[in-house]
């Protein structure tokens, strides 16, 4: 019985996972600049990698009655990897003073870091 509920909530990460994943990738063509595209790739992607991995996990505890720990070691790396990473690439697009799209009308920060890099 366990098992059963088990396997259908890992069935319903997967399925939730991949479709957060399918909309990261609509959103990373039809996005127009690269902040837009890092940000869908940041959050989503990431929730879409950790509900798919989680689903694995539950899927190994319901079957096999195996905790798994590089599944769990998988969750914490993309958890914290994901984010910093398209934040890091945005940081860099903007030092190197890649244009906005017409649609983006303030930029907070250019009067902050007038002469630093940040």
């Amino acid at each position: 019985m366990i098992a059963t509920i088990m396997i259908s909530l890992s069935i319903l990460f997967v399925i939730a996972g991949a479709l957060i994943s399918v909309v990261t990738a609509i959103g990373m063509i039809r996005l127009k600049d690269i902040y837009s595209r890092g940000h869908a790739a940041g959050k989503s992607a990431t929730l879409g990698a950790m509900f798919l991995l989680f689903g694995t996990f539950l899927y190994f505890i319901g079957t096999e009655k195996y905790i798994n720990m590089q599944l769990i070691f998988g969750i914490i790396f993309i958890f914290i990897t994901g984010p910093l990473s398209s934040h890091l690439i945005m940081r860099a697009a903007y030092n190197n003073k890649t244009p906005y799209t017409k649609d983006t009308k303030i930029d907070d920060l250019k009067d902050e870091f007038k002469d630093k890099k940040i």
